[in-house]
């Protein structure tokens, strides 16, 4: 798949930049068993992935949303995305994470290098449209944004000792350490060059896509911006439990009962449409 267009499409002088959320579905969770994928779970009445779209349809700093699903559950998605205003596109996912991100951005083709896209993980149902924002703003003066959190456990790194047992080798100090959340933002220029590279190289591994314009890009600053420790990402079981008590925390309960992301997406595509007449 084409990422990097050889002629993309460029904004008028001083135009504000287009900017698309990606919400990539495109695993299927192995770590949770069962067959269904994790995007699908029911979280407070309605799937983990409807949640991770609907903050974005809410954040009136996005202009469009597109959702990156597992080919089996295409179906699935589109009607999630029928009950958003603000899903332009249901598209298939790959099998792996860059596969994912490579056809996200094999989608914004048309878009220009200084238009800007947010990759999401949609296991991360309670990403906030303040985070949101905040990564749009960061992104005004970065070619690259992720968002984390402090570290607030010891971090080591162990290799295998005397008859392969794990043995502690590093402690690093905790005061650099950072926990990567998603969104990751970037202006289209920079991350269609970083994958150009990265595809380019027959021992690309990756799963975070700020790591891979760190790796293939160097010389390019990525910005790290304050996440939020509530912005879980639903990988084992168990997980979708404290997604929901966290829900409850915020106030949203149950479908039915206290509003969630997914009910606020209506006003925050109202709100964004205001202000761009």
């Amino acid at each position: 798949m084409q990422v990097d267009p050889a002629s993309p499409a460029r904004a008028p002088a001083g135009a504000r930049p287009h900017v698309t959320a990606a919400v990539l579905a495109g695993g299927v969770g192995a770590r949770m068993g069962g067959g269904r994928p994790k995007q699908l779970l029911p979280l407070a009445g309605r799937p983990v992935l409807e949640h991770a779209a609907a903050a974005f349809c809410a954040a009136p700093e996005v202009d469009d949303v597109i959702v990156l699903m597992v080919p089996e559950h295409l179906a699935e998605a589109e009607e999630i995305a029928a009950r958003l205003d603000g899903v332009s596109a249901v598209l298939p996912g790959g099998a792996s994470r860059t596969e994912t991100s490579v056809a996200a951005l094999g989608a914004l083709e048309h878009r220009g290098d200084d238009d800007l896209v947010l990759l999401h993980d949609a296991a991360r149902p309670l990403v906030t449209p303040e985070v949101v924002g905040a990564c749009v703003s960061a992104l005004a003066s970065a070619g690259a944004v992720g968002v984390a959190v402090p570290s607030g456990d010891t971090v080591v790194e162990v290799s295998a000792g005397t008859g392969g047992a794990e043995v502690l080798r590093d402690v690093p100090p905790r005061t650099s350490l950072r926990r990567m959340q998603t969104p990751q933002g970037f202006r289209l220029g920079v991350v269609r060059r970083a994958y150009r590279r990265a595809l380019a190289d027959p021992a690309l591994v990756a799963t975070d896509d700020c790591g891979v314009v760190l790796r293939y890009l160097p010389d390019e600053e990525v910005r790290i911006i304050a996440g939020d420790e509530a912005n879980i990402k639903v990988t084992n079981p168990g997980d979708v439990e404290i997604a929901e008590t966290l829900l409850r925390l915020r106030g949203h309960g149950p479908a039915g009962g206290g509003g969630t992301g997914a009910d606020a997406a209506g006003g925050g595509r109202g709100r964004r449409q205001e202000s761009r007449r």
